[in-house]
């Protein structure tokens, strides 16, 4: 059977179920993979980070058995393993916490049929550009190394980490745009290295969210589907140096600016057919337990139309 894209959940929305409870909500639904939200447990306060599907420290053959088993009934497939910390950490500590968990995920992802993580490379917020890229190459090229050896792919998205005063001046993430993605993709020069394509992003950042499509085509390993809506009065009122997040806000697919229909099929154009996976991060649908489910089910709704 010819190879098609997937269309998926990233399961951090539904943090506080078990992982057989966010198989059964996907499969019931529609979605044809997950990818797995698997943070160290207790680790991360940040809104929509910390949250455990997989734990990685106690997985045995039984856990794995039992997780296969369940997806295989259900028909949905694990797209990736999914830890977005960032990766440059000031704190020694948790960096270097962070390149052991991320290493464990790279040894442990073949157990469940899949060969992607999704990552932030990460950033030294206060720093510049050119100041953080050697901190890059130091910490990503063993982390590459590792992934070689498993033969895994990391994919990094390309959200900025950049909201509020907390993220103030760079934000925590380098991988923001089609001059950072050139630059670090050439510094690292590993085919296990590529991106987790988020056209959201590009949206406040004033990109053009389709073209880079057909210029990165063959490093593009995974793709969120999360709209994004700009306040044009409030941007008109603060200007784009203002933290984000006052003129912006994440909304479900079809309920911001993006057009989906022609970023499809962009994606269509350039053969993409690997996983999709809805990320939601919509408040106005996080007021109670089955709002959260009407958002998953209204994003899938949606964006089945494009996707056969």
């Amino acid at each position: 059977m010819e190879d098609k894209m997937k269309l998926g959940l990233l399961t951090s929305i539904l943090d506080g179920l078990d992982f057989p409870e966010v198989i059964d909500i996907a499969s019931d639904i529609g979605y044809k993979c997950l990818e797995v939200a698997c943070w160290p447990k207790g680790n991360s306060s940040r809104r929509y980070a910390g949250v455990t599907h997989i734990d990685v420290n106690t997985l045995n053959p039984k856990k794995i058995d039992e997780i296969n088993l369940h997806t295989s009934r259900k028909d949905i497939q694990i797209s990736a393993l999914a830890y977005y910390p960032n990766m440059l950490n000031e704190n020694l500590a948790e960096r270097q916490m962070h390149i052991d968990h991320i290493k464990k995920l790279i040894e442990n992802v073949h157990h469940f049929g899949a060969e992607t993580i999704t990552s932030f490379i990460g950033r030294v917020q206060n720093l510049p550009v050119d100041e953080n890229l050697p901190i890059v190459k130091e910490i990503w090229l063993p982390i590459l190394d590792h992934a070689e050896k498993y033969n895994v792919k990391i994919a990094i998205e390309n959200c900025p980490m950049y909201f509020g005063k907390d993220q103030w001046p760079g934000g925590q993430n380098l991988m923001t745009s089609p001059d950072n993605w050139n630059m670090i993709l050439d510094m690292l020069d590993s085919d296990k290295l590529g991106i987790n394509y988020d056209p959201s992003h590009f949206i406040w950042q004033q990109i053009d969210y389709i073209q880079p499509l057909y210029e990165f085509k063959d490093k593009i390993f995974h793709v969120h589907f999360k709209d994004i809506k700009l306040y044009l009065d409030r941007l008109h009122k603060v200007g784009v140096l203002a933290y984000p997040l006052e003129y912006m806000a994440p909304k479900l697919p079809g309920l911001g600016d993006i057009n989906w229909g022609q970023f499809i099929s962009a994606l269509n154009d350039i053969g993409f057919t690997g996983n999709a996976c809805v990320e939601v991060e919509d408040r106005a649908y996080e007021n109670s337990r089955e709002s959260i489910l009407d958002s998953i089910r209204l994003s899938y709704r949606y964006l089945k139309q494009f996707i056969e």
